[in-house]
C-alpha cells in the first residue's frame, strides 16, 4: 500500500549521525547523496513498512539516484527528518516493479 507522500513533502531535510553516517557506505557501497536524490527523482515508490514498524513508523522506497543507480532505501521520519535505516541496490525482483512505472 503506498503511503501518503505528504509525509515526504513536508520533511525539511536529512538526519545523518554516527548510528547512519557512512554504515550503507560500508555495506553496500551507497553515499550519502544517493540515498537523499532518490526523494528528488520520479517515479517514486514508498510503502508502509508494517513489519518493521514496531517503535516508529517504517516506510521503504524504491527510486533512482541522479546517475539511474536503482536503489531500495529503508526510512522513517522523525521531527520532519527523513532518517535512512538501510540503502543498497534494489534486486531483480524489486527493479521488475520499479520498472512498471
Amino acid at each position: 500500500m503506498e503511503t501518503d507522500l505528504l509525509n515526504i513533502s513536508n520533511c525539511k531535510g536529512f538526519e545523518w549521525d554516527v548510528g547512519n553516517f557512512d554504515k550503507n557506505w560500508k555495506l553496500h557501497q551507497v553515499s550519502r547523496a544517493e540515498c537523499e536524490q532518490i526523494f528528488f527523482n520520479h517515479p517514486l515508490i514508498i510503502v508502509d513498512d508494517n513489519k518493521h514498524s514496531q517503535l516508529e513508523n517504517r516506510y521503504f522506497a524504491l527510486g533512482k539516484t541522479n546517475a539511474r543507480r536503482k536503489l531500495f532505501i529503508s526510512f522513517t521520519i522523525r521531527l520532519q527528518l527523513i532518517r535512512v535505516i538501510s540503502a543498497r541496490n534494489m534486486t531483480k525482483n524489486e527493479k521488475s516493479t520499479y520498472n512498471l512505472l
